[in-house]
């Protein structure tokens, strides 16, 4: 692929920014990370309260790079075998198997979001992760593809009840986990509650241009951005820092209030997590034109990929939201850019 190609690439992702931002208010800053790990072919946890429009946003993304779309809730009762398939009784009292979600867009399925993903057993999420992580199932007697699917998956963080949470090792398979936050500037709370448009979100939806972005060629376009956008030595050893110091924060002088830094931290960013960092940044850097990573382009997307991989003293577990924005921060101020 030719550097006019990525140019002509870029220029699409960038208009798929903008017909996103035009029906999904307040969010360029989820939007552009959500952009970034379509790109670089990662997936993503998304962290956020009930309607906060997470949904539709995904949609919203699904026709704009076409392909199918599908949706599991998480429940006590899910079974793995909720994913690929469902039984019922036919109109002529037989019983009868129809796809599940996952097979149900075949090789073409692009976006799979599991909401609630921690309401469902831990059956259910290590299927998942197989899936994730080899693109591929055995049903039917017969292999299923899925070259093209990106997992989004968000979880309840509020009621705490029949819940199972995704362990460390689970969350360390999404490249990211974004923020989906309520727009703070009053007119465009006053937008959301009392523009009509913005009540039906399937025909908002229908305002984002389809199949703006060929979902098909994005796993060789992602191989072609991570090939020509260059790191420098430089920007290399600065990432190495980075990673050290999520592993001990408090040898870089690092200081979190009410925070005993000796204890804080069980395990820091993983080999993977941080690989998935660089490709994120890499992307990042495609998104603004630039030829070679930054510390910018870092920065840009340290918190998402990083933060949720830390495992924490079970201590501090409760309020990791808080504690891992602080602490992905201060590595930041602590560690010298190059």
């Amino acid at each position: 692929m030719s550097d006019q190609n990525l140019a002509d690439w870029r220029k699409l992702a960038v208009k798929l920014e903008t017909e996103i931002n035009k029906v999904i208010l307040g969010q360029e800053s989820p939007v552009r990370l959500i952009t970034t790990s379509i790109f670089a072919r990662g997936h993503v946890l998304l962290e956020g309260d009930v309607g906060v429009g997470k949904t539709t946003l995904l949609k919203a993304f699904t026709r704009a790079i076409g392909g199918g779309y599908q949706r599991i809730e998480g429940t006590i009762d899910l079974m793995p075998n909720d994913l690929i398939y469902h039984t019922y009784l036919g109109e002529d009292g037989k019983p009868h198997v129809s796809p599940g979600p996952i097979l149900m867009s075949g090789s073409d399925l692009s976006i799979f979001f599991f909401n609630e993903i921690n309401r469902a057993r831990p059956q259910v999420h290590s299927l998942l992760l197989r899936i994730m992580a080899e693109k591929t199932l055995s049903a039917f007697n017969k292999e299923h593809y899925f070259p093209h699917m990106v997992v989004f998956a968000d979880r309840n963080q509020v009621e705490r009840e029949e819940t199972f949470e995704i362990p460390s090792a689970a969350r360390d398979r999404f490249m990211m986990e974004i923020p989906i936050l309520i727009p703070k500037a009053d007119e465009m709370m006053k937008n959301l509650v009392f523009e009509t448009k913005f009540h039906n979100a399937d025909k908002l939806i229908e305002e984002v241009k389809p199949n703006l972005i060929k979902f098909n060629k994005l796993n060789e376009l992602s191989e072609t951005i991570q090939e020509n956008i260059k790191a420098t030595e430089a920007l290399k050893n600065y990432a190495l820092r980075l990673w050290k110091a999520t592993k001990n924060p408090g040898d870089y002088g690092i200081k979190l209030s009410d925070i005993d830094m000796n204890r804080l931290i069980v395990s820091g960013a993983s080999p993977r997590g941080m690989s998935m960092m660089m490709k994120a940044a890499r992307v990042n850097a495609w998104l603004n034109d630039r030829t070679s990573v930054t510390p910018a382009d870092i920065h840009a997307v340290f918190h998402e990929t990083i933060a949720h991989r830390l495992v924490f003293n079970p201590v501090y577990e409760m309020r990791r939201t808080v504690i891992a924005r602080d602490l992905t921060n201060g590595i930041l101020n602590a560690i010298n850019a190059p």
